[in-house]
């Protein structure tokens, strides 16, 4: 997509205004070395924040299934945050939706919820304390940032766990929670989804009213992200506080059902939120490189959904969710050759990559403004394209950005400084609210 700031890019006298002294930097005559310095030093100084990754389960955090080992395969990990200077990473509470909307499903869904807030918990409480810490507030991560620890904070997925008991809301702040996804791909009881093929509410249900306010007096930042249409103008009118998106992209670059359109974006600046670009959503692949990967899932017969780029979603198997160790260890196979393939694909037709991510950014930018964009991944949920994969190439993400004469300033924004905004400003409506 050719914008108005990649135009800036063809621009002899491009300019870069270093946000740490008045210099200007004309990148345009730095030499390659030189450029990639100064883009590792801007990288360096900003606040570096993903709001959304997915976590595989009651298993992670545990030996087995260690976060901090370099070969933990998943795209988030404290050995590739620390290679890619990611600062710090929201990670979901995902649940879904196997269950009704009755007692019995909110009761087991529950229990799955639980089992992954202990697994946050065990990751920075007793695996891994000396090299990241949650966070529950804005001065946390600006504290935690300067001892060099990986900052950890945790988002619901789903609000599908709190039942109808509108009191979870303060046992999952407790926990540690400090955003909640109101729904996922179903409708839930709080809302519709954007995915679910017929509406329930056509927005907000009433239970649903009452957790957008208990929201906005405990100070969780309410996310819009798998919400319909309705849902996000329901809960525009009806939130006291901004709200976030904690993984969507635009319309106006790629229409899908979980972007949003200019009319939203205004929306969301108008209420003081953010959108956090994701890598998934970002555009088409061609016709191709989609029948190449199907033909190796057909070849190896894995089933199930493919993320972005053609890679199995981290949370899904294309396999029974019960297997034997004989099952596990074929799968395990299929994987390894499964990824090997695929490299060769990206080779011969290669997929969506950051530029195509950053149009996202860029668009966002244009129509809502620099202040209401920022960065959320789900990596491990389906996210990655080519060139922003995992977190070890976060520095991708501000060079593709310098080159479209993004300033130092504006990069700090998007990579962390509009987030943390719209987190404060959540925390002073809850004080506000409380009193």
């Amino acid at each position: 997509m050719f914008t108005k700031r990649a135009a800036l890019v063809c621009s002899a006298a491009l300019l870069v205004v270093c946000a740490a002294c008045s210099t200007a930097v004309d990148i345009s005559t730095m030499t390659d070395e030189e450029f990639m310095a100064y883009a590792q030093k801007v990288h360096d100084r900003a606040i570096t924040l993903d709001t959304h990754v997915d976590i595989p389960g009651g298993r992670y955090a545990t030996p087995e299934m260690d976060p901090g080992s370099e070969d933990f395969r998943n795209k988030c990990s404290l050995p590739k945050m620390e290679q890619g200077g990611l600062d710090g990473t929201f990670l979901a509470v995902y649940v879904g939706q196997r269950g009704g909307l009755d007692e019995e499903g909110y009761r087991n869904v529950y229990n799955q919820a639980m089992e992954k807030f202990t697994a946050i918990h065990r990751l920075t409480e007793e695996m891994h304390p000396d090299r990241c810490e949650l966070a529950v507030s804005p001065d946390d991560v600006e504290r935690i940032v300067k001892t060099g620890k990986r900052i950890i904070m945790i988002g619901i997925e789903n609000g599908y766990p709190i039942g109808d008991d509108i009191a979870r809301l303060q046992e999952f702040y407790d926990l540690g929670t400090r955003y909640i996804t109101l729904c996922h791909s179903s409708n839930n009881q709080i809302c519709d989804s954007s995915t679910d093929r017929e509406p329930l509410y056509d927005g907000l249900s009433e239970f649903g009213r009452q957790v957008v306010a208990e929201m906005n007096r405990l100070g969780i930042m309410i996310d819009m992200s798998h919400a319909a249409d309705e849902t996000f103008w329901d809960v525009i009118e009806a939130s006291e506080a901004p709200i976030i998106l904690s993984h969507s992209n635009c319309d106006g670059v790629y229409e899908q059902a979980r972007n949003i359109d200019d009319d939203m974006l205004r929306a969301l600046a108008e209420n003081g939120g953010v959108i956090q670009a994701v890598t998934m959503y970002v555009g088409t692949d061609s016709q191709e490189r989609r029948d190449a990967i199907q033909a190796l899932r057909d070849e190896l017969g894995i089933v199930g959904r493919g993320g972005r780029g053609g890679r199995p979603f981290g949370r899904q198997r294309p396999a029974a969710p019960e297997m034997t160790e004989e099952q596990r260890a074929e799968y395990q196979r299929n994987m390894q050759i499964y990824s090997e393939r695929m490299a060769e694909i990206d080779q011969q037709y290669p997929p969506v990559n950051v530029s195509n991510y950053v149009d996202h950014i860029d668009h966002a930018v244009q129509v809502a403004g620099i202040d209401h964009v920022g960065i959320g991944t789900d990596f491990d949920g389906g996210g990655g394209v080519s060139g922003f994969n995992d977190h070890s190439e976060c520095l991708n993400v501000t060079i593709e950005l310098l080159r479209r004469g993004y300033t130092e300033k504006e990069i700090q924004k998007i990579w962390g400084g509009n987030l943390l905004r719209v987190w404060r400003e959540v925390e002073r409506v809850a004080r506000e609210l409380q009193r």
